[in-house]
């Protein structure tokens, strides 16, 4: 691990609602080292999922700045953030977000013919051979199981070997098993192509296998534990 490939810096979210407005994160910073493997704790409503939304770009502050790979956020326009969220980062939701009526390698390759990749479709079956679904690539969402579903959105996350990996709740709809296969799988990607990791759970042992492990409570940072100390 090098510099810090992602920077926020005094980083904070309000937002509006029918009661007025909410402050969701106060004040929050934090830098990720390149490589890196960060995991976001808290209990609900702690504002663990908006903070990955907001290194992501997919939230933007409303107060502090938010740096990914020298690049403001905070400056950028819609726009400007797809390009980027593009280029540099993958994101797995909790819910897999897939195109139902697009097969598992449409799916894969779609961001990357967006991109104008032209080996888009053999990045696609690479990918999901890495997930272990490579005999499945023509089947359409709806013909998969949960867990075959989120390994459809992990390649899709990975085959543009972004810089910055993003991972929101991602075996939330899963059971045991394929959530830690799931995880597994994950954490392969990740150093497969050496992207940074930075991953939302409420699961204790998944934290455990981050390299860093960031508590929140209410909005705010409420303590940080290396690997060893990520028990609680």
């Amino acid at each position: 691990m090098t510099d810090a490939i992602l920077t926020l810096t005094d980083a904070r979210l309000s937002l509006k609602g029918n009661a007025g407005t909410v402050d969701i994160l106060h004040g929050i910073t934090l830098s990720v080292k390149a490589g890196e493997s960060l995991g976001l704790i808290g209990p609900s409503g702690s504002g663990k999922s908006s903070l990955l939304m907001l290194m992501g770009g997919l939230e933007q502050a409303t107060g502090g700045t938010v740096t990914a790979l020298g690049q403001d956020l905070t400056r950028m326009n819609e726009d400007a953030l797809a390009r980027f969220r593009r280029d540099n980062m993958g994101v797995v939701f909790q819910s897999f977000h897939l195109i139902p009526t697009m097969t598992a390698l449409e799916n894969v390759a779609t961001p990357l013919e967006l991109a104008g990749k032209p080996d888009a479709f053999d990045r696609a079956r690479e990918e999901l051979a890495a997930v272990g679904l490579g005999h499945r690539a023509d089947h359409y969402p709806g013909q998969l199981s949960g867990g075959e579903q989120q390994r459809v959105a992990l390649a899709r996350a990975a085959a543009p070997r972004p810089r910055i990996l993003l991972a929101d709740e991602p075996t939330g709809n899963l059971d045991e098993a394929n959530g830690a296969a799931i995880i597994d799988l994950l954490f392969g990607l990740r150093d497969r192509h050496g992207a940074t990791l930075i991953m939302v759970t409420h699961a204790p042992d998944l934290a455990r296998r981050c390299d860093r492990v960031i508590r929140l409570r209410d909005g705010r940072i409420d303590g940080e534990d290396a690997r060893a100390e990520a028990a609680e």
